[in-house]
């Protein structure tokens, strides 16, 4: 039995023919040819059986056989704001592995004390779509472009909104267990840069009222604490 071949096709219930990039995939690497099954995902809530009418050097096009719609695995949406590591790899590994787990968005943050002010969130995106398609998820993240710390937070958002940090001048409670007494759907979790937030952008925070939070006894590095923060609220927001 074949391996369902899964292709991230935005409108796909509108179009006849995969992107170019996909196309490239199906006919060059996995050699489909008319009259292959394949699965589509439009990156919002559906899933699509199709077959394949024509292939050839450069274009695929397909046929909808059926509609998929999927249901939701958790409540609510999920919003990682991290400040991005020197390491550009870490955040691409974070990107990933969140985005298997399952989220709903991912903001870059300008901080005080971050070492990255610039990054490709073009190359993030394609990251999280590979992710999305590799662990079937039927929602694709929204990858935001970095933005200042200051004009992120000064931003009206929906629900509960933690920010975690390391001061101990300034009182905490723990994030899952805040998360799982919650019954606020929308959550957005502050993560900061290596050398964490200034307690300037901390009292910040607060005042736009961002709940302090801790993530355990442990000292994480900054793509470990995003991870762990995604994984929180996924748990806490999983629909049994």
């Amino acid at each position: 039995m074949k391996e369902a071949r899964y292709f991230y096709v935005p409108d796909a219930s509108e179009q006849q023919e995969l992107p170019q990039e996909e196309a490239v995939h199906a006919l060059r690497v996995l050699r489909l040819k008319e009259g292959d099954e394949i699965f589509l995902q439009d990156g919002e809530g559906a899933f699509y059986q199709a077959e394949v009418t024509t292939a050839n050097a450069k274009h695929c096009f397909y046929r909808i056989l059926q509609t998929l719609p999927q249901e939701p695995a958790w409540q609510g949406r999920i919003h990682l704001a991290i400040a991005p590591t020197k390491n550009i790899d870490r955040m691409e590994w974070l990107a990933e592995k969140a985005a298997e787990v399952g989220f709903d968005e991912l903001t870059f943050l300008d901080c005080q004390f971050s070492e990255r002010r610039q990054l490709r969130d073009d190359r993030i995106e394609k990251i999280v779509v590979a992710a999305m398609k590799q662990s079937r998820k039927a929602w694709k993240p929204q990858v935001n472009a970095m933005l200042p710390f200051k004009k992120f937070i000064e931003t009206a958002r929906e629900g509960r909104k933690f920010i975690a940090h390391c001061y101990d001048e300034v009182e905490r409670v723990d994030l899952f267990s805040e998360l799982v007494a919650s019954s606020a759907g929308d959550v957005t979790i502050l993560v900061g840069p290596e050398g964490d937030f200034s307690i300037d952008e901390v009292r910040l925070a607060l005042e736009h009222g961002y709940e302090s939070v801790t993530l355990g006894q442990s000292r994480l590095r900054t793509e470990t604490a995003g991870l762990v923060s995604v994984v929180m609220a996924h748990l806490s927001k999983e629909i049994k």
